[in-house]
């Protein structure tokens, strides 16, 4: 049994905030006892051993919040020889890898983990402990026995939607994530890295290149997280095939009637022999700048397939079989580089059949968006085949705005009761970024937090108070009113009584504005009551938000974000109050000074969309996201 000791000093210090430490652990532990006493104990240093360099961010954070209750104490090399102390840390092998137990009593603090990530996670709670103890004064006596549902905890994270993070960006996404335990991460790919024989497609996206994978890579292993390389391979090709150069391996070169209506350029065709060889270049120039062993090929929603090309042999042998079939080419593929191949799991749902076919090394990743999805049933057919599989909610906050918090939250919740119930091996929450990625990394943190509570243990976070954890978590505000309003900014939408399919109101309100508001399957719900009542709503939240005591590192953007957000969700309501005094329900019916008045309001909001993603994200892709809301202004007519 291997072991290190960490010592530190400590001073009792008087509490001075009626405080609850549930709220600064998240993920809330499996078991956790509050004891009536304070840690006492009156002398020493921290040590670590130094070849464990990847502890020392949350050691410097625990040395840092001994600093704020008035102890003075410095990091050492470890010195296995030294009786006096206060922190015992050992590995225990006959716990779960990355389970742990704490104790703090009055006289020492001790850890023990599963192993040496066990003693990280163990680590991260003592962390968050200290936060606690720098705004109380003091550091509780308590027991937790502590260890998470899922083996995989990851969050997606859609860079090929308009908008790439800068890596300043991820590392400070990276931070939050690791402290929240989740050990998994993908950035979702379509054209978005740098592939060196095809500018053409990435010349204008600011694309992660290789060697800021390579640094992202070692950061996250730093943290013991897993980023997984995640690039498309059969679907979502569009920003590909429209190229002409690429235009002959589409399935739909030109338009064709699908599930979808008509469409054409978004699917590789599997008849053509280039796609899978250019799939094969693909991978070869980006895999080896990933350390992990998976890799998510996508392959999700190819509703072109069997409508174009592949038309007779989907005829001939089944779209299923057509479908699986190009799937394990790219999985013979990956096999060459010792990785196991990840897909999304809706195509093969719709042909259950051939389920038990799929090897027992690939993982199924089963998705969906919905509050009521069925993760029940669909994780039972993975299981009954023995395929290992994921769970794979979102956050609900695409094609929002202000985001869609009471779906999302119940969305991450079923899928969590469910994959628990049926021993799904992972938990991914992604946060995707369809029509233009209008919503702000800030409007998305409750349901990545909540994700992350529920992907480390169910019962123990399916009831937490996710205002308070988002106010201390993310905000760094002392009170809960910050994360109230911006859950409450969240359901928005809930006022509107107008439900729209993965989607809320205020964004179809802009992206349909062509449409009568009278007519329209979506926006004909809409009420010139609900809208005033939601307007005065929406204010209220606004109000509370920028008076919340907001003191994170990123406050000032945070702020911008959410005044955006919340400004572009107004404008919305705006517009469909003036539509609703028309005749037949038209922009076009509009009195010239109120369309005037309504597009110097959407351009100055264009405007401020251009400043503040600049101040997170790349430049490339903004031309795309903004390009989406001047399509909007130009309709305004």
């Amino acid at each position: 049994m291997r072991s290190f000791v960490l010592l530190l000093l400590v001073f009792t210090f008087s509490s001075g905030y009626a405080l609850d430490i549930h709220h600064y652990l998240l993920p809330a532990p499996k078991s956790i006892e509050i004891g009536e006493g304070k840690l006492e104990r009156a002398f020493g240093n921290i040590y670590i051993p130094t070849n464990e360099a990847q502890y020392s961010k949350p050691l410097l954070n625990i040395l840092h919040s001994l600093e704020e209750t008035g102890i003075k104490a410095q990091l050492s090399p470890v010195d296995f020889n030294i009786s006096s102390s206060l922190i015992t840390s050992k590995i225990d092998n006959t716990l779960g890898e990355e389970a742990y137990k704490l104790s703090i009593s009055k006289n020492d603090i001790r850890l023990i983990g599963g192993s040496k990530i066990g003693l990280y996670n163990g680590l991260l709670t003592i962390q968050q402990i200290g936060s606690f103890a720098e705004e109380a004064g003091y550091w509780p006596t308590l027991t937790i026995d502590d260890e998470p549902d899922f083996k995989r905890r990851g969050v997606m994270l859609d860079i090929s939607r308009d908008k790439v993070p800068t890596m300043k960006t991820l590392i400070d996404i990276i931070d939050k994530l690791a402290s929240w335990k989740i050990n998994e991460i993908q950035l979702y790919t379509e054209h978005t890295f740098a592939y060196q024989n095809h500018k053409t497609v990435w010349k204008d996206a600011s694309p992660m290149t290789a060697e800021e994978i390579i640094e992202l890579d070692a950061y996250c292993q730093r943290h013991f997280i897993d980023l997984v390389p995640n690039q498309n391979s059969f679907g979502h090709m569009k920003r590909w095939l429209k190229h002409g150069e690429y235009l002959h391996l589409a399935e739909l070169p030109l338009p064709g009637k699908t599930i979808w209506g008509m469409m054409s350029k978004t699917s590789l065709s599997p008849v053509e022999p280039g796609s899978l060889d250019l799939m094969k270049e693909l991978y070869a120039e980006l895999l080896p700048n990933f350390s992990s062993q998976y890799f998510n090929i996508g392959c999700d929603e190819t509703v072109e397939l069997g409508v174009g090309k592949s038309k007779a042999l989907c005829h001939e042998l089944g779209q299923g079989r057509v479908y699986l079939d190009y799937v394990l080419e790219l999985k013979k593929e990956i096999d060459k580089y010792g990785r196991s191949t990840q897909f999304w799991g809706d195509i093969i749902l719709h042909h259950p059949k051939l389920i038990p076919e799929l090897p027992k090394s690939m993982v199924a990743l089963i998705w969906g968006y919905e509050a009521d999805y069925p993760f029940d049933k669909n994780c039972q057919k993975f299981k009954e085949a023995g395929l290992p599989y994921y769970v794979c909610p979102g956050t609900s906050t695409w094609n929002s705005i202000i985001g869609r918090n009471k779906n999302g939250f119940a969305n991450l919740k079923n899928a969590a009761i469910n994959g628990k119930k049926h021993g799904a091996t992972g938990y991914l929450n992604t946060n995707w970024g369809d029509q233009g990625h209008w919503q702000p990394l800030s409007v998305c943190y409750p349901s990545l937090l909540y994700g992350a509570a529920l992907a480390w243990n169910v019962d123990s976070n399916v009831d937490i108070n996710i205002a308070k954890h988002v106010s201390i978590q993310v905000f760094k505000d002392k009170s809960s009113q910050s994360g109230e309003a911006i859950i409450n900014l969240g359901n928005a939408y809930l006022k509107m009584d107008a439900i729209t399919s993965n989607s809320n109101i205020f964004h179809q309100l802009l992206k349909r504005n062509q449409k009568s508001i009278r007519t329209d399957r979506w926006l004909k719900n809409v009420s010139k009551q609900k809208t005033l009542e939601t307007i005065i709503y929406i204010n209220q939240q606004l109000v509370a938000f920028n008076n919340a005591s907001i003191s994170s590192s990123d406050k000032e953007i945070i702020i911008l974000e959410v005044n955006q957000a919340a400004q572009l969700a107004l404008h919305a309501c705006n517009q469909a109050l003036a539509k609703l005094e028309t005749s037949d329900g038209s922009f076009s019916g509009l009195p010239g000074e109120k369309k005037m008045e309504l597009k110097g309001e959407l351009r100055t909001l264009i405007d401020s969309h251009k400043t503040i993603w600049l101040i997170r994200n790349r430049i490339g892709g903004l031309s795309d996201s903004a390009g989406k809301m001047e399509t909007v202004l130009k309709s305004y007519r």
